[in-house]
């Protein structure tokens, strides 16, 4: 069957999310004759800096610069040479690797192609990887996938890539879309077997409990948005909650393991408040590990 055929077959999945996408995106747009679109991307995209100390990050690899995006959305409220505008903030930052978690397109993956070699035009020394989110998954996951990979970007799909700096090692794990703390538990078993990571990348945070388990030095992911609409200068008390998302942006602690949620680019409805739409450059030192 072809991945036009499938086109025609939409999943019940890609169905809901397509009524929710009439109801509360795009009809408004509409309504408003663009005003929703034209104010949400007034805002524009911020560049958050944030340092974390991860007590077993290897010293090789201190202070290493992680360009990290998320969340992109790429659709109706993300046009691709909107897109394209955002990617180019991350280059300008000149980080030392790229990591995106997900998301990359909103509904369809027709179009996407020119965001996804924007980010893999990045000339990150230490590499430029991907992992694939639940809306990435609502057309065809292996298209999305399959257009990044194209690109050179690695794909981590539930497996672990090598990143060397000399005689030094990074270990890079990745899984792919899982939505439970248990499906996400099956995928990183899958992906890491009895050994573990020094960064693992996870569009849903709710990974990071057996992330910690597994003593995965720092885990990377976004998926919640931070809510979209937060408390001023309380951005955990944001409407991300009401999904059962505790950790739902900036940095969270268990034992020596790390987490990092960011708020994502894109959205998938048109307003944040609170929430600017981001991507981070994170400086990761190592620490002293917590006995």
């Amino acid at each position: 069957m072809t991945a036009s055929n499938k086109r025609n077959k939409p999943s019940a999945k890609l169905r809901k999310a397509r009524i929710r996408h009439l109801l509360m995106t795009a009809g408004p747009n509409r309504i408003t004759r663009g005003w929703f679109y034209r104010r949400h991307h007034a805002e524009g995209v911020v560049v958050r800096d944030e340092e974390i100390v991860v007590p077993n990050w290897p010293k090789a690899f201190d202070g290493i610069r992680i360009g990290h995006a998320s969340d992109m959305h790429v659709g109706d409220m993300m046009k691709p040479d909107r897109a394209i505008e955002i990617v180019s903030q991350l280059r300008d930052e000149q980080p030392d690797m790229v990591c995106h978690t997900g998301d990359l397109v909103d509904l369809y993956w027709p179009g996407v192609e020119p965001v996804a070699e924007a980010f893999a035009s990045i000339d990150a020394p230490l590499g430029n990887f991907f992992v694939r989110g639940n809306h990435d998954e609502l057309d065809s996951g292996d298209e999305v996938e399959r257009i990044v990979a194209a690109t050179g970007t690695t794909v981590l799909h539930d497996d672990v890539a090598l990143v060397r700096r000399g005689s030094d090692t990074l270990r890079v794990g990745g899984v792919a879309w899982a939505r439970t703390p248990s499906s996400c538990r099956s995928r990183i078993d899958a992906a890491l077997g009895d050994e573990s990571v020094d960064l693992l990348l996870s569009h849903n945070p709710k990974a990071f409990d057996h992330a910690a388990e597994k003593g995965v030095a720092l885990t990377l992911s976004g998926h919640t948005h931070g809510g979209q609409i937060a408390r001023r200068n309380r951005p955990n008390a944001n409407m991300a909650l009401l999904h059962g998302y505790r950790r739902n942006a900036g940095v969270y602690e268990i034992g020596n393991s790390r987490l990092f949620v960011t708020v994502g680019a894109g959205s998938w409805f048109p307003v944040r408040w609170n929430v600017p739409a981001e991507i981070a450059i994170l400086t990761i030192r190592s620490g002293a590990t917590v006995s």
